[in-house]
């Protein structure tokens, strides 16, 4: 008995962590350059035909969804659709260096590069930071083009590149700021062949139809657990019912 309610138990618990990370791609739908995030599930380990009590099914987001989104044009100098696999790499809230494919791309106040989530964008030797200027593009590269004041775009300078990375190969992991990382720590290196498409952005990769398709298997997946839990319990009573004395 103690191993069923606990089967229904850890079913509940991952439909439930299921159910949050499809919120989440739901909500981050038209969040530009968001990659969904994906659920895995633990497997029972089985003993003699039965489930061990120590070991639980658990379900919690590992990964992103690494399909690339749709992109489209904005006509916009600063905003960027980066081009295969590679990833942008940025200075998170913690202060480490962290990826992202989110390309809007904007100078703050002080003249620090940033993205739409207000991260520093990192180039060759660390964040950018762009003076004064009357122009600042990015090139097919990732090259930081700064057109001095007055001065006509033919005589724009690269002050610094895009620091793009290609995780293929690497073990990264997705983190709850949807940004990547290096999975136990560390730096990606910088991928020289790495291109971007200036004048445009990536779109959120997650398809609706397919997740509202998501959200409702799962929750049909949590009402049969729940039943086994009732189912359970209605055991439980017919057994001690079963041992009372006259």
């Amino acid at each position: 008995m103690d191993r069923l309610v606990y089967t229904a138990y850890s079913g509940l618990k991952g439909r439930m962590a299921a159910q949050a990370a499809i919120a989440n791609n739901m909500a981050n739908a038209s969040t530009i350059g968001f990659r969904a995030d994906k659920v895995a599930f633990e497997q029972l380990a089985l003993k003699g035909g039965f489930a061990e009590a120590r070991t639980m099914t658990a379900g919690q987001v590992v990964d992103a969804d690494r399909k690339n989104g749709a992109v489209v044009s904005t006509g916009r100098d600063l905003d960027v659709a980066i081009d295969g696999d590679a990833w942008l790499a940025v200075q998170a809230a913690d202060g480490e260096e962290a990826y992202t494919r989110r390309g809007d791309l904007s100078i703050a106040p002080s003249g620090l590069l940033q993205n739409g989530e207000g991260m520093p964008v990192i180039g060759n030797g660390g964040p950018i930071t762009v003076s004064p200027a009357s122009k600042v593009s990015i090139g097919p590269d990732g090259s930081v083009l700064v057109v001095p004041p007055g001065g006509t775009p033919d005589q724009a300078q690269a002050v610094d590149r895009l620091k793009l990375v290609d995780p293929n190969g690497s073990e990264t992991v997705k983190g709850v700021d949807n940004l990547l990382r290096v999975k136990g720590g560390g730096v990606l290196p910088a991928n020289l062949d790495a291109t971007v498409k200036s004048g445009s952005l990536e779109q959120s990769n997650v398809n609706i139809t397919d997740t509202l398709i998501q959200m409702i298997e799962n929750q049909r997946s949590y009402e049969v657990q729940a039943k086994l839990l009732s189912s359970a319990k209605d055991m439980d009573d017919g057994g001690a019912s079963l041992m009372r004395l006259p």
